[in-house]
């Protein structure tokens, strides 16, 4: 991809030699109730600009979302190749950055490719009719004769550049609503696998991640967390320290400082482990931590929170036909707390000067964490500058912002550029958790097999997850009010005749945000795996008994072209166990679609899982054999980077399902480090047979998340189809599954040789 043309923001905005498509600065939208998004009332001086085509033939495209390992980077920049008929490397794209991207709103919900594209689309088209005008001035013939390739505008005999068209004149156009889109079937860039332009960076060791960042004079900081870990809801929050003993570090090589603010204690010194020591030294008495909630029962705590219940959808008359039914079936599900794990600790580095304030971080959400630190340091928004820069994983929201606010706050105290990295340690038990999760299902069946009805209620208990900075110095009050996040993918993709879904709104448990999947993959895992126990009640094949009550037709195709290329022979589940000494063999499927944002949301790409198991019975251990991914995702603008996505979401989904769990003592979490919280191991990968639907005609959905999806309830439903028992507590650790064998009225050990 282009190296950047050496333009400044105020040479866009205000020099010659160039095109820009802008859009006028608005205040942003405030959040629906109850869901993600910036609290900001403020509102840009200056123009958001989509497009700048430079007179030395460069291309830069803003687009307000980061990149978080999903490849967008590359695949907006094909989009705005495509549409301006020029070579992919001569795009650079501009992510993230406050003032000089347009805000799009948060990194979330698979949306980047799916949604904020399209005005970036819009805006690169707009620029080659604004060019295909000025050529046809230019060459005195009609705009119908000239077509566009390379950064060139071409009659049948001659051409002219881009850039030529440019000098001596500055052209700025307001995006418009619907200009000419290039037709699909002209499409030469979008749609054909290309490598990721953020590779090569990493690879050579350039500096890319913000934990590699060093500025004259900075130095280094650490924190030291209160004791009620991962809690962000109670009095005790922001009220709890006692005392600093400054004289424990007084000894201490190279410190600076120590910084007290309410319940946020940090050390700053000139070398990093000097700040570790000092923050291993330093003593700090905190008040008795009381009231956290009892979490050694993820189930019973769910159950015990107080709810707001929101009736999402209700048809027919359910509670006559579960009354009627031949057989009812009750079942309910839980999912436990799981950490995003991010491989490298948090980190960011901020400058504070008087008067302004300049962050360099990994964040997710760059216009949401300037506006929280205009909140923890008063300072306005206009003199907040945050720089974006590569960091470890997340998908959902890790420490990346707690960080950055700890690193504010440490440079603001002495007047200095600060790097703060937190330890291992801090990452895993003070990150937002993914939510735990509790799912309920009331249906049965009718005597001819069909579904008699369904109820479906899930509880999410999440919040805003404030930046951790506010809540510590008392910036911010801790907040009582639950997301509305349980509600997305409640509604199952089956034909039920009578139903009601229900979304019953928590307070937090412990702190948590979003995390790949949201409420979605525990909604999925609870609609998918029973409808399998449905299937198997009926005497029928788990898929022929799906595809009977599927009712959208694009999902049918996905799930008919994945068990063709399986060769799925119909059977009903467990029927003939397969089994060779201790282990049993089974498979599994399931189908979803990602439906995420407010009620009723709307969909991203629709996937489907088979999976091929076995199970020790005596060990509990799985052995994941085979697995194929089916996806449909409509037009793919780069295939190659939708199939990254499937074969990570495929990975963290495995590990999810198997292995990952929080655990708690006492209401506080013991998931310290990877010991206490393993994760997948390379040599544990099966072989992943990835299946990607062609469909060019159908507009992009998100890759980001989908395919996790169906990933849980196929290896439930394939222990189902090895052991004959139901598995509704994920992880499906050895001990847990052998725990669950040995509970099981339908199985006894003694029965096994």
């Amino acid at each position: 991809m282009a190296v950047k043309s050496d333009s400044t923001r105020q040479s866009l905005l205000h020099g010659s030699d160039l095109l820009v498509v802008y859009r006028d600065p608005v205040t942003p939208p405030k959040p629906a109730p109850g869901q993600p998004g910036t609290h900001s009332d403020f509102t840009p001086r200056e123009p958001e600009i989509f497009i700048a085509i430079l007179s030395d033939g460069h291309i830069l495209a803003f687009n307000g979302h980061v990149d978080l390992g999903t490849g967008i980077r590359t695949a907006l920049a094909q989009i705005v190749a495509e549409e301006l008929s020029v070579a992919f490397d001569s795009v650079t794209m501009v992510l993230g950055n406050p003032f000089e991207v347009p805000n799009q709103g948060p990194t979330i919900a698979s949306a980047s490719i799916q949604i904020t594209a399209e005005p970036l689309r819009r805006a690169a088209a707009q620029a080659r009719e604004h060019l295909l005008t000025l050529a046809a001035g230019r060459l005195s013939v009609g705009r119908e004769t000239l077509r566009c390739q390379g950064g060139y505008i071409h009659t049948s005999d001659t051409s002219v550049s881009y850039g030529e068209l440019l000098v001596g004149a500055r052209h700025a156009l307001k995006l418009a609503d619907s200009p000419p889109l290039k037709p699909i079937s002209d499409y030469t860039v979008v749609g054909q696998s290309t490598s990721r332009v953020d590779i090569p960076d990493k690879v050579t060791g350039k500096l890319t991640f913000v934990h590699d960042l060093r500025l004259p004079s900075m130095v280094h900081g650490r924190v030291i967390r209160p004791p009620y870990v991962g809690h962000d809801r109670g009095d005790f929050i922001g009220t709890s320290l006692v005392a600093v003993d400054e004289s424990s570090v007084a000894n201490c090589p190279g410190l600076i400082k120590v910084v007290v603010i309410g319940d946020f204690v940090g050390v700053v010194a000139e070398r990093e482990e000097q700040a570790a020591e000092a923050a291993k030294q330093l003593k700090v008495e905190w008040r008795p931590v009381v009231g956290l909630p009892q979490l050694d029962n993820i189930e019973k705590a769910l159950l015990e929170l107080p709810s707001k219940q929101r009736i999402l959808l209700e048809e027919g008359d359910l509670d006559s036909a579960l009354a009627k039914a031949s057989h009812q079936l009750n079942r309910s599900y839980v999912w436990p707390f799981q950490l995003h794990g991010s491989i490298g600790p948090s980190c960011s580095v901020a400058d504070a000067q008087e008067g302004a304030l300049h962050v360099w971080s990994g964040t997710q959400n760059p216009h949401s964490l300037r506006a929280e630190l205009a909140r923890l340091t008063g300072l306005d928004e206009s003199v907040i500058t945050i720089t974006r820069m590569e960091t470890s994983g997340c998908y959902g929201r890790n420490c990346a912002d707690d960080v950055g606010a700890d690193a504010v706050l440490l440079s603001q105290a002495v007047g200095r550029p600060v790097r703060v990295q937190l330890t291992r340690e801090q990452e895993h038990t003070w990150e937002p958790k993914g939510a735990a999760q509790y799912m309920a299902i009331q249906g049965g069946l009718n005597a001819d097999g069909s579904p008699t009805g369904y109820r479906f209620s899930s509880r999410y208990p999440s919040n805003s997850a404030p930046t951790l900075a506010l809540l510590l110095t008392g910036a911010t009050p801790p907040v009582d009010i639950p997301f509305e996040m349980g509600d997305r993918t409640s509604v199952p993709p089956y034909h039920y005749p009578h139903r009601q879904i229900i979304c019953e709104d928590v307070p937090t448990l412990v702190r948590a945000s979003w995390l790949r999947g949201v409420s979605a993959l525990p909604n999925t895992f609870a609609h998918e795996s029973y409808i399998d126990e449905l299937a198997y009640l009926a005497g029928e094949d788990p898929v022929a008994y799906r595809l009977r009550y599927l009712t959208d037709a694009r999902a049918s195709e996905l799930v008919e072209a994945l068990v063709e290329r399986t060769n799925w022979q119909p059977s009903i589940a467990n029927a003939n166990p397969r089994s060779d000494g201790d282990w049993c063999y089974g498979r599994g499927f399931a189908y979803a679609q990602y439906v995420h944002s407010k009620f009723p949301g709307f969909g991203a790409a629709l996937a489907a899982w088979v999976i091929e198991l076995k199970v020790n019975v005596k060990s509990g251990r799985i052995v994941v054999e085979q697995l194929y991914v089916g996806q449909d995702a409509g037009l793919m603008v780069n295939p190659a980077g939708v199939r990254h996505q499937v074969h990570g979401n495929v990975i963290q989904m495995l590990s999810r399902t198997l292995k990952e769990r929080v655990t708690f003592e006492e209401g506080l979490p013991t998931s310290k480090e990877w010991g206490g919280y393993p994760i997948l191991r390379f040599s544990e990968l099966p072989a992943i047979d990835v299946l990607l639907l062609d469909r060019p005609e159908l507009p992009p959905l998100g890759v980001g998340e989908s395919a996790s999806l169906p990933g849980a309830p196929a290896i439930a439903n394939a222990l189902f189809d090895a052991t004959g028992v139901r598995f509704t507590h994920p992880p499906f650790t050895p001990d847990a599954v052998r725990k669950t064998l040995e509970s099981s009225l339908s199985y006894s050990m003694d029965d096994v040789s």
